[in-house]
């Protein structure tokens, strides 16, 4: 077949060619014989060299997916101007123009666009945060470089490469299959969900090269199997990069905190209206005139607009998810941060979680005899079952540098015969197998046919419950062929009880030796039937260390944790309990049990408080426990790694896949990736997910609470009909909320978790961030007692300088600097109210000092800006000017001075009440 052309500018060809201007300087067809695909891509079955691989990546760039340009940040920006605290403070920038006051109305205007300015930097910020996670799971591509196997970026990826694709894979070029055959499932190019079977042997195909029976395209999963393929097409030049080009991003979807949050908004925007205008004809009748009316309906919207909330809320949950990749757990969404706080149940997987996941084997069981590997084996039947299981394995043993990869019980197997002196190397292994049928998660076992001087035999390895109704004999202690029978049974069922009590994990390896002129079998059951039982191997993977520590916390904080795994029921439940998981004799449910079970009696079984070990469960199996979890009203976090956990952790509220050990499609499907495999990281998730929605509750308590010494000097005034002069003017307003406001709401959302944080129950899901208890603790005791405080101070200035009610203070009167100094007192109070409510919000039930006065050194100096740039408000004339304040002397100054700590006390006081309230009442 000739090489077909097509246009430069095409990035797919209908026939799968490969990309222009291919090493050998023209385009290659993925579809031409392989021996003109080798020379075409200027490669071999043996890989490129890594020389001329580094010089290809240079020539074809990256293999991925560049973004199209698109200018999202008008968009994004011009959004910020529709939320509806700017919308509010627009109209309160038109009304101030048409009263004749333009200067205020470019002070909200410039509000306005700092506001908006700040959110959009957050916004942009958090995304490219979300978005700088994918280094922390760095996407790699078995390939074939140099004559070896070798592990690199998929970025690496280059045509001519040789790429090993096998079983959870996910296909990272375009490319050809020269040896073996796959399943793959094409969903994400052609819509269709069940999976095609793709192998070497091409078959003519005259439609889309998506039918072409001997290609695999990027961004395709392997569901089964393994192949060896030769990579025709990186980077955009692959069919998923056609589409890709063709496509635009989806809109990033909000999290219900921040939806709570805007609702919340839009209520505090509906109130200052309201408010405003109904007092707009109050303060028109009590004679204030339409110039100040309006002035005070300013006044009244500004400060009941929380112009910080929403940057802060999102820099917050922001600085969750970079924390808690720190921690070795990689969140996706923002959203899912605040989900974490809420778990209620965690349905984990055993090996490699709460395990090392690093098997060894300790013990073989001969027919008749049992063995300790760590002293001398002298039974010959070691070395057979040894070779027999290290032969039934894909796994890559380590080699000089090189760690190994793969399967750790396979590893562990080949890691025996080593020992044993019957080592099987991969490439005597792979050379000489004639079948395989890979482990399948419903018949728990592996099988393989070798050749080896000439003689077929069938070897298997698996579970001993899937193993031994395949076997009809077993080897006995003079290496003959003897039946297995009931008594034999009834051995070996003992010895694997005791081995699970002791927490071990036990394969059967069983071989069938075909007879002469005998094919290899093509269908698994004719070669699964009338195997011979060589024996058992026993391995142990210990237990994380910190898992039991972890699991204690969980339990602390009313979580309960369910092992879901595909291991032998008592080993599960030794190795669980171990580690602290449920009870010693606790219920122990097979995959036969479970499948069983109707869903009534699923839902009341999971609905005691008993934590259960699901044993030898199905990927099905594990959806099914989610669903019903999730039915009865349970929060879960789903731990898997799987191609078929892909479901399960869809459908769980957070799904957790393992970084190191999981695959492609799990890690795609998860909410949240373990980078280190251990289940003890999920609770350290859950412990910085109710931090997270803590601190967000604390900092807004902090804004709110500022609203009534704010709202209070305008109410005053209007009443009074102008008797009383302001008290505070909105340009000063302006300075608190986005002066001296935002830097500790900020330190707040950094706040250490309060004492007791994991060992109270987890919050029901529709517990808002804004509640009843958090707006009366905001709004009437903290805001209610800087109101009386502040305005306090500012009669108390006044007073002294000989004022009543009803004097002029306006400029060239004898009372104007007593009342731009009472103005100040009214300022500086609220400053100080601010400092006290920052304390009092660290904590929401326990004490200040059970946490410590010091331990938020970012709140600290928060306060210390706060403290500097009121006194620059207040003694540099520039911004005397535009603030309309006045120096204070050091008796003005003492009056405010105990604000915070009476602020504080208050608080601290409520509290201590709160707290001893249970405690008076129990007996």
């Amino acid at each position: 077949m000739t090489t077909t052309a097509a246009p430069k500018d095409r990035g797919v060809s209908g026939d799968g060619a490969g990309p222009p201007g291919g090493p050998a300087g023209a385009e290659v067809n993925a579809r031409e014989p392989l021996a003109e695909l080798f020379r075409d891509l200027r490669t071999s079955p043996q890989g490129l060299a890594g020389r001329e691989a580094a010089r290809r990546l240079v020539v074809y760039g990256p293999n991925g997916l560049t973004r199209r340009t698109v200018r999202r940040w008008p968009a994004e920006l011009l959004a910020q101007f529709t939320q509806p605290l700017a919308i509010l403070l627009a109209v309160a920038a038109a009304l101030a123009w048409a009263g004749g006051t333009p200067a205020l109305a470019i002070a909200v205007v410039a509000v306005i666009l700092l506001n908006a300015g700040f959110a959009f930097v957050q916004e942009m910020q958090a995304e490219r945060a979300v978005d700088a996670l994918a280094a922390f799971l760095p996407a790699t591509a078995r390939v074939v470089r140099d004559g070896l196997h070798a592990e690199i970026p998929a970025r690496d990826l280059v045509p001519g490469d040789v790429l090993i694709v096998a079983e959870g894979d996910r296909v990272c070029a375009d490319a050809r299959i020269i040896d073996g055959a796959v399943t793959v499932d094409l969903s994400a190019l052609t819509g269709e969900s069940m999976p095609v079977v793709r192998s070497s042997e091409p078959a003519e195909v005259t439609g889309s090269a998506l039918d072409a029976h001997d290609l695999v395209f990027s961004g395709t999963t392997c569901t089964g199997g393994e192949a060896h393929t030769v990579v025709t097409r990186t980077g955009m030049l692959t069919e998923l990069g056609r589409i890709a080009a063709l496509s635009q991003r989806g809109p990033t979807q909000r999290s219900p905190l921040e939806t709570q949050v805007r609702r919340a908004t839009w209520i505090i925007a509906i109130v200052a209206v309201v408010v405003g205008v109904a007092f707009l004809p109050i303060g028109v009748w009590a004679g204030l005139g339409w110039s100040a009316a309006i002035g005070f309906a300013i006044g009244l919207i500004v400060a009941n607009v929380p112009e910080g909330l929403l940057p802060i809320i999102t820099l917050a949950l922001a600085a969750g998810v970079r924390e808690l990749a720190r921690k070795g757990a990689v969140v996706k969404r923002l959203s899912a941060v605040e989900t974490l706080g809420s778990t209620t149940v965690i349905c984990t997987d055993k090996t490699g979680t709460l395990t090392e996941n690093r098997m060894t084997v300790t013990r073989i069981w001969l027919p008749g005899a049992e063995l300790d590997t760590g002293g001398p084996v002298d039974d010959p039947r070691a070395g057979v079952l040894a070779a027999a299981a290290a032969s039934c394995t894909t796994a890559q043993p380590p080699t000089g540098t090189q760690p190994g990869s793969g399967d750790p019980t396979e590893l562990a197997l080949l890691g025996l015969a080593a020992d044993l002196g019957v080592a099987v190397t991969p490439a005597a292994r792979d050379s000489g197998r004639r079948a395989v049928f890979h482990f399948d998660g419903h018949v728990k076992r592996m099988s393989v046919v070798d050749e080896t001087a000439g003689i077929l035999a069938v070897r298997t390895k698996g579970a001993p419950e899937t193993v031994l109704p395949c076997c009809t004999h077993l080897l006995g202690p003079d290496g003959d062929s003897r039946p297995l029978d009931d008594a034999a049974r009834r051995e070996l069922q003992h010895s694997l009880d005791r081995y699970a009590a002791g927490g071990l994990r036990v394969l059967a390896v069983a071989q069938r030796i075909l007879d002469p002129g005998e094919s290899a079998p093509a269908r698994r059951e004719n070669a699964e039937a009338g195997l011979t039982l060589l024996g058992l191997a026993a391995m142990v993977d210990p237990a994380r260390p910190g898992v039991a520590e972890a699991v204690a916390s969980a339990h602390q904080a009313g979580i309960r944790i369910h092992v879901i795994t595909g291991d032998y029921g008592p080993t599960a439940a030794a190795i669980a309990h171990q580690v602290g998981v449920g009870r010693d004799g606790g219920r122990i449910v097979a995959g036969e049990e479970l499948d069983q079970l109707s869903d009534t009696s699923l839902d009341e079984l999971l609905a005691g408080h008993d934590e259960i070990v699901f044993a030898r469960a199905s990927p099905e199996a594990k959806l099914r426990i989610c669903e019903a979890l999730r039915a009865g009203g349970q929060i879960v976090a789903m731990t898997g790694d799987g191609v078929n956990d892909a479901p399960a952790l869809r459908h769980a509220d957070i799904g957790v896949a393992m970084g190191r050990s999981g695959t492609d499609v799990a890690r795609e499907a998860a909410t949240m990736v373990l980078t280190d495999d251990n289940f003890a990281t999920i609770v350290v998730a859950v412990d910085a997910g109710r931090r997270v929605f803590d601190n967000v509750r604390k900092f807004v308590l902090y804004i709110f609470a500022h609203a009534v010494p704010e709202v209070v000097p305008f109410l005053i005034f209007a009443l009074s009909g102008g008797a009383v002069p302001l008290p505070l003017t909105v340009l000063q307003i302006l300075a608190i909320d986005l002066g001296t406001e935002t830097l500790p709401a900020l330190a707040l959302g950094r706040e250490p978790a309060e004492p007791g944080l994991m060992n109270r129950p987890p919050r029901p899901r529709t517990t808002g961030v804004i509640g009843r208890t958090l707006l009366l603790r905001a709004w009437l005791l903290l805001g209610g007692v800087s109101a009386v405080l502040v305005m306090g101070g500012y009669f108390y200035t006044l007073w002294q300088a000989g004022w009543h009610p009803g004097d002029p203070t306006g400029p060239g009167s004898g009372l104007h600097h007593a009342y731009l100094q009472a103005t100040t007192i009214t300022f500086a109070g609220i400053v100080a109210c601010q400092i006290g409510t920052a304390f009092a919000a660290r904590t929401d039930r326990a004490s200040l000092f059970t946490i410590g006065l010091f331990t938020n050194p970012l709140l600290l100096w928060g306060i210390l800006f706060e403290l500097v740039f009121t006194a620059a408000v207040i003694y540099t004339p520039p911004l005397q000017h535009i603030f309309g304040t006045a120096s204070l002397s050091w008796t003005q100054l003492a009056v405010i001075a105990p604000f915070p700590i009476i602020v504080w006390g208050a608080d601290e006081l409520a509290r201590w009440v709160i707290r001893r309230r249970p405690a008076v009442s129990s007996p």
